[in-house]
């Protein structure tokens, strides 16, 4: 028996090349997966999942990697995806839950439940950087795959603009730390608002540098978040950490459509020594 041609895929071939070389070999669903604040140390990690129709309407203008988009252009392809997009679905993962099972577990997770809550099924997957097993098709992860693939780069723009959404939200909750402009990731500005107002409840306290503000740093990553305290207990000059309950991730889709029950996310292992 003859082995079938060996499918090359041309750099220059652009965004679009390697989801229609899969879907030349009757992969039609092809799924794209990436997240958002997986450097950030305050907030959620949002993961992004998304099918595009073949054809021309699957092929939006400006889409690209979401960190080469303005904010503006962000928003304008955001809605295009919405509105195009055979399926898609966004999973939030809060602060409390990264601190618990660690971030590489989270990240797989939440791609994982993303790519499970998809009302289309899909027929391949392409992930950004990192396989994700347990997904019942076939999948590949592409480095860089939010430059490489155009289902890739759409799952970023849907994880991205969520979570600056979100964490512009957690800047009227939690004012002072600057979320609303840096949007969790370090910068001078939030390095001084966590040495000199200590973390709030939307950072990630097992992450060395929010540790270190709080002086919890000499716990293991998963001890350092401490214990919930009542908003009206104390003022927020006494106490400074305001930790909400513990929330479960959430799922949102495109209008007028509801998700598959997302499947079981196993029993990973944390990953206490990544680097972040």
């Amino acid at each position: 028996m003859l082995a079938p041609p060996r499918t090359v895929v041309r750099r220059e071939g652009g965004l679009y090349a390697l989801e229609r070389a899969l879907q030349r070999r009757g992969f039609r669903n092809v799924a794209g997966a990436d997240e958002a604040g997986r450097g950030a140390c305050a907030g959620p990690l949002v993961a992004g999942a998304c099918i595009l129709p073949e054809g021309k309407r699957g092929e939006i203008d400006e889409l690209a990697d979401s960190k080469l988009l303005t904010a503006a252009a962000r928003e304008r392809v955001y809605a295009e995806v919405v509105k195009r997009a055979l399926a898609w679905s966004v999973v939030i993962v809060p602060a409390t839950e990264v601190d618990a099972r660690g971030l590489h577990v989270c990240n797989l997770a939440a791609m994982r439940r993303a790519l499970a809550s998809l009302t289309a099924t899909p027929d391949y997957v392409l992930t950004d950087g990192f396989p994700v097993d347990g997904l019942n098709a076939p999948g590949l992860a592409v480095w860089k795959g939010d430059r490489v693939a155009a289902c890739v780069a759409a799952a970023s723009v849907l994880a991205k603009v969520t979570r600056d959404r979100l964490m512009v939200e957690l800047d009227d909750k939690f004012p002072g730390y600057g979320f609303a402009v840096h949007k969790g990731y370090i910068t001078e500005e939030h390095s001084a608002a966590l040495t000199s107002r200590g973390p709030c409840a939307e950072h990630r306290f097992s992450y060395v540098n929010v540790a270190a503000a709080s002086g919890r740093g000499n716990r293991p990553p998963r001890a350092r978040r401490p214990v919930a305290v009542s908003a009206s207990s104390a003022s927020p000059e006494a106490v400074p950490l305001m930790l909400w309950a513990d929330s479960e991730g959430t799922v949102g889709v495109a209008s007028g459509e509801q998700p598959r029950p997302p499947v079981p996310v196993g029993e990973d292992e944390a990953m206490e020594g990544e680097k972040r």
